[in-house]
């Protein structure tokens, strides 16, 4: 029952109190245990809205963030997609629960097996963990319907933006601490995107992503 209740005022004190009304999103909460998710020592944090730390100096994603990622991306169920940064499964699996189906990309191989093994876990049967460096890989030409990068772009470019089908969605942070601005960008064209700007927050930059001249980190 104290599950239940912190839970439940984590949905309606965080989550829903930074403007994400989307209903369909709001249950996704609730049933997706966000706690299965938090290492065991930090599992007093699992509803705090706050970055919970993972290995290899990692954090979750805050839930108000993650529910606002949810809603701009805005899934139907069909949809395949593509997450950037795995952490230890959470938004993968509440990802796997809105789509068809989720290929997720993690760079820490420790993080990429602990995602694993939370989803198999669950049963969450409709998402795969691969230890990829999103910056890295060579595109293969694959399209997703919706990209979900849960680390930020210091600096921004279209890698992801050109994985989209027409008509699919990328949500990304892009810039440097103390303000990064969270974008909904959308494809409308072989060569023509739209991009709204959502919201500002400051999370974990992507492991090897271009720096702007001077960055520190």
């Amino acid at each position: 029952m104290l599950t239940v209740d912190a839970r439940e005022q984590m949905i309606e004190q965080q989550v829903r109190a930074w403007d994400v009304l989307d209903q369909h999103v709001l249950e996704i909460f609730r049933r997706v245990p966000r706690e299965h998710f938090v290492p065991g020592a930090q599992r007093f944090l699992a509803f705090a809205d706050v970055e919970v730390p993972l290995p290899e100096g990692q954090n979750m994603l805050r839930p108000s963030v993650v529910g606002r990622l949810l809603q701009a991306l805005a899934l139907q169920g069909k949809e395949s997609v593509l997450e950037i940064g795995a952490g230890s499964g959470f938004v993968t699996a509440c990802l796997a629960a809105m789509s068809a189906r989720v290929t997720a990309w993690e760079v820490f191989p420790e993080l990429a097996a602990l995602a694993r093994n939370n989803l198999n876990t669950l049963r969450v049967a409709n998402a795969e963990v691969a230890a990829v460096d999103a910056i890295t890989q060579i595109a293969d030409g694959k399209r997703y319907d919706a990209i979900a990068a849960t680390a930020s772009m210091p600096v921004y470019d279209d890698r992801f933006a050109r994985q989209l089908e027409l008509g699919g969605r990328l949500f990304v942070v892009v810039g440097t601490a103390p303000v990064m601005e969270a974008r909904l960008i959308r494809r409308t064209g072989e060569n023509s995107w739209e991009v709204q700007s959502l919201f500002e927050t400051v999370i974990d930059p992507l492991v090897n992503a271009i720096r702007p001249p001077g960055f520190t980190f």
